[in-house]
């Protein structure tokens, strides 16, 4: 399998600070590749620099095999696009922002045309084009921004965190657009995420990031596994390590020790990671009576603003990080130290390995 990317040392500074320190990989065509880290880890650095949007203080860095040099940017830019986590689009309509980069390149009307409608399908937004890009929600123009990259078909795709702060339906359909095109094209993706599930079902090989270097890289499933290396990084919640034992349903109770047991629906014993995205716990002041198997009462600890949505932390022997809508948090009355329940499914506990 030929080399797509190749880092060989790369450090770039931005002066008095290092945002990438003597980096290097390699990424083979056609993979999906994975960073994961905190905020200020370095990872939009790496992405701008395989895109050529920032140059590297020192190292060499090959994209196609090609060493990329002053006079051969402009061209080498031509095989990568780059989604950024701050969406940013023309005012005008879904089509045109779609419509834009194709048009410089030179593509016939009727060429932008096929490829606009064949990403709106892709991302779920048929029959979108004549709307104002600026007035879709949130979410909405994340699929146009991802689908603005998509119609270009570039060699290399760099995704900077497309789904952060999103609902579960927008982040769904960006999921499934990302894995179509996996499947469907040799197209090598690198992608910045903190979404472990996201991680788990989209990529090949990860890498974990912070300080501005590569501290584990390699296959997924080997990285996953390991829970203690996972832990070190902030922003990647809900892990929870423990021994697990069967139930006569078919369950499984998971002590994580702290006076926490944890239900999943699987079929496990023994030493076992699992994980809960934080969109997919309900909060209520009273104690649910549902379906959920798993409720626990605490209290909040941080609060964590994001716009649209909220983070908050609770403390309820072990912490859980839960998001909700802004809306949901105005509504609920929600402070630090105010009592909740927190509630999630045995459905919605995922294994990492």
């Amino acid at each position: 399998m030929s080399v797509m990317v190749e880092l060989n040392n790369i450090t770039k500074k931005y002066g008095t600070i290092t945002a990438l320190n003597d980096v290097s990989l390699k990424i083979p065509r056609g993979e999906v590749f994975t960073l994961m880290g905190p905020n200020g880890s370095g990872k939009t650095t790496f992405l701008k620099i395989l895109a050529c949007i920032e140059k590297p203080t020192k190292g060499e860095v090959y994209l196609d095999g090609e060493l990329v040099g002053d006079r051969n940017v402009p061209k080498l830019r031509l095989k990568s696009t780059m989604v950024f986590q701050k969406t940013v689009l023309f005012n005008t309509t879904v089509s045109n922002n779609i419509a834009y980069g194709l048009k410089l390149r030179g593509f016939s009307k009727r060429a932008i045309n096929e490829r606009v409608g064949n990403v709106l399908k892709l991302v779920k937004l048929e029959g979108y084009e004549k709307r104002a890009a600026k007035k879709l929600s949130g979410g909405e123009q994340q699929r146009v921004s991802l689908a603005r990259a998509l119609a270009l078909r570039t060699e290399l795709l760099l995704l900077d965190e497309p789904t952060a702060n999103l609902d579960q339906r927008n982040t769904s359909i960006i999921e499934a657009a990302i894995s179509q095109i996996r499947q469907e094209t040799n197209t090598t993706i690198v992608l910045a995420t903190h979404n472990i599930f996201q991680v788990k079902i989209l990529s090949e090989k990860v890498a974990l990031v912070n300080n501005g270097k590569i501290i584990h890289a390699g296959k997924t499933h080997k990285i996953l596994n390991d829970s203690k290396k996972l832990a070190d990084f902030a922003r990647i919640e809900n892990i929870f390590s423990g021994v697990s034992h069967i139930t006569k349903d078919g369950t499984s109770i998971i002590d994580v020790e702290d006076n926490t047991k944890i239900e999943a629906a699987i079929r496990r014993s023994g030493k076992i990671s699992v994980f809960i995205r934080p969109e997919d716990i309900i909060l209520s002041k009273t104690q649910l009576e549902s379906s959920a198997r798993n409720v626990f009462e605490g209290k909040i600890v941080e609060i964590l603003d994001l716009g649209p949505t909220v983070k908050l932390r609770i403390d309820a022997g072990k912490q859980f990080v839960v998001q909700i809508t802004k809306r949901s948090f105005i509504e609920m009355q929600l402070s630090l130290s105010s009592k909740i329940f927190v509630a999630f499914k045995a459905s919605s506990v995922q294994t990492i390995d």
